[in-house]
């Protein structure tokens, strides 16, 4: 092994289109609203909360629990659990 290959080893990059499973736990930002759904983003993806879910989130953090996840589309549905923080803007 060089010592470049030591340096960089386990190294990786991110992606923009990060996927979940279901039963997955995250905790996101809630950044918006789309056809009367609040919106949790990471990059690309998109996780829409549940109707359950209290309003008043925008600018939130949240801990979601992932219900369904299309890989291809890179959307999916959360089941809200708890606020965890606030924004700091």
């Amino acid at each position: 092994m060089s010592i470049l290959e030591k340096y960089l080893a386990g190294w990786s990059f991110r992606t923009n289109k990060p996927s979940f499973d279901v039963g997955d736990e995250v905790e996101l930002f809630v950044t918006g609203r789309e056809n009367g759904a609040q919106i949790a983003r990471v990059g690309d993806s998109k996780l829409r909360l549940d109707d359950d879910a209290p309003d008043g989130l925008l600018d939130k953090r949240v801990r979601l629990k992932v219900t369904s996840f299309d890989d291809s589309e890179h959307v999916g549905e959360a089941e809200y659990v708890e606020t965890v923080g606030e924004s700091a803007f």
